[in-house]
């Protein structure tokens, strides 16, 4: 198929387009901003001190660079699924294939992990109530409100969204004024920046392997083109949020984990093990813990909610295209794909019944593995960004409103970047196994494709 073919999904016509701006640009907000920014970047800190900021630059420029590619072809190819149809109109239907489960198993995997953490924050406050029971709760509500309509999702997300959003900035703005000596009672400066050890106390390498670590926490971002198939202003609502990802890698990451490293001891284990609580320890914030854990059970809840919303639309797309069972893409009368959600959050209540039956072998091997899944979704669509790009050029330039920037340099700049993280998790003691689980679940996709041909199931 050529570039200046149409992206068609039979199963698309009935969605609604009641996403409004608003929610557009909060669920990029919220797509940025997940629980392992105030939880996980501990772990990439107390390895390489203060320069876990470059760790996190060097991460967040590639996250910037995928969404500017994203936003080049989603513009040009508007189409549910998002990157799914364009990975496989630029690659062949073996891409469409692994980019579509792919993603749907990094997202019901993500379902499941916040289920049960969004359980363990509830317990912590109610500890007569049975984890299970929680789980079983939060599945069971998101499981609903995404079968109300697109736009329920997009209003419950809006609302997390700007949560996290708010305490972000605030955090922001606590920070800064403590860092000028505008907080009362600080003597502002940047206090343990360089003073435990130095910049950069353990060398380059915890650098660079903390680059590798933190590539999960960005995953997300990404779900805006998904969505955009739903906004009344689909062309728009992209072109400005793959365009705003910049400031918000920038602000949002950069700027907070900076503020951590500059106001707590980056040695220190226990604040580490907390560090967005410790820097309000530090301002003398009150009830910090607390504000924090809402803080993060709002993130929780937002990947659960987002985690349906775009499983169900990758399994519609890829029920369009007979890449999954068709009767998957079919819509109600409301224009949502109540099919693909119950299949995508069956599969969530099954995993999240392995986190307690099996949590050392088949819950363990699931988390392992959707990291690296993910890493193999972005490759694919840097490769289908060069291929669609050069077929515009030649067939369709005008429908190249966004462009990729330094085209092809800084595409194959952020290929040979994501081909390194790969190479170096088998390099690092931790990420070995995430990376053998990863290159697992690559082979058992190959398998099913292989069989999926065997039988004949992709004959149209």
């Amino acid at each position: 198929m050529h570039a200046g073919a149409e992206t068609h999904q039979p199963a698309a016509s009935g969605l609604r387009r009641s996403l409004q701006r608003r929610h557009m640009q909060m669920i990029a907000l919220g797509g940025v901003i997940g629980a392992g920014l105030f939880v996980g970047s501990g772990v990439v800190i107390s390895s390489a001190g203060p320069a876990a900021v470059i760790s996190f630059a060097l991460t967040g420029t590639l996250v910037v660079l995928v969404m500017r590619m994203l936003g080049e072809m989603a513009v040009a190819h508007p189409a549910v699924g998002g990157f799914y149809e364009y990975n496989r109109l630029a690659l062949g239907e073996l891409a469409g294939f692994l980019t579509g489960w792919m993603y749907w198993y990094f997202w019901v995997i993500v379902v499941a992990m916040e289920a049960v953490a969004g359980a363990r924050i509830l317990g912590a406050w109610w500890p007569e109530v049975a984890p299970w029971e929680f789980t079983l709760a939060l599945m069971t509500i998101f499981t609903i409100v995404n079968l109300l309509s697109v736009r329920s999702y997009g209003e419950a997300e809006f609302w997390f969204a700007s949560i996290k959003v708010a305490a972000i900035v605030v955090f922001l703005i606590a920070g800064a004024l403590f860092v000028f000596g505008g907080w009362p009672g600080a003597p502002g400066g940047l206090p343990h920046l360089t003073s435990d050890g130095g910049f950069m106390p353990n060398g380059i390498v915890p650098v660079l392997t903390g680059a590798v670590a933190a590539t999960g926490f960005y995953f997300g971002a990404e779900i805006v083109t998904i969505a955009a198939a739903e906004s009344s202003e689909p062309e728009k609502a992209v072109a400005d949020t793959t365009q705003s990802v910049i400031w918000r890698v920038l602000v949002f990451y950069i700027g907070s984990i900076f503020l951590v490293v500059a106001l707590v001891p980056w040695n220190d284990t226990v604040r580490m093990s907390r560090p967005y609580v410790s820097v309000m320890e530090v301002l003398r914030i009150p009830w910090a813990d607390r504000l924090m854990s809402l803080v993060i059970l709002t993130a929780v809840l937002s990947a659960l909610n987002s985690g349906l919303f775009a499983s169900s639309r990758m399994l519609m797309a890829l029920a369009g295209h007979r890449d999954a069972p068709p009767a998957l893409g079919r819509l109600d009368r409301r224009g949502v794909p109540v099919g693909a959600i119950l299949a995508s959050t069956a599969f969530g209540y099954v995993t999240v019944v392995m986190s307690y039956l099996s949590p050392d072998k088949i819950f363990a091997f699931l988390v392992n593995s959707y990291g690296t899944v993910a890493i193999f979704v972005y490759v694919l669509i840097a490769f289908a960004q060069l291929r669609l790009r050069a077929q515009l050029e030649r067939e369709a330039p005008e429908r190249l409103r966004i462009r990729m920037w330094g085209y092809p340099w800084l595409t194959c700049l952020a290929i040979a970047g994501m081909l390194a993280i790969l190479a170096a998790m088998g390099l690092i003691a931790d990420q070995r196994v995430p990376l053998v689980f990863g290159l697992v679940s690559l082979a058992i996709l190959l398998v099913a494709h292989a069989t999926r041909r065997l039988l004949g199931a992709g004959k149209r």
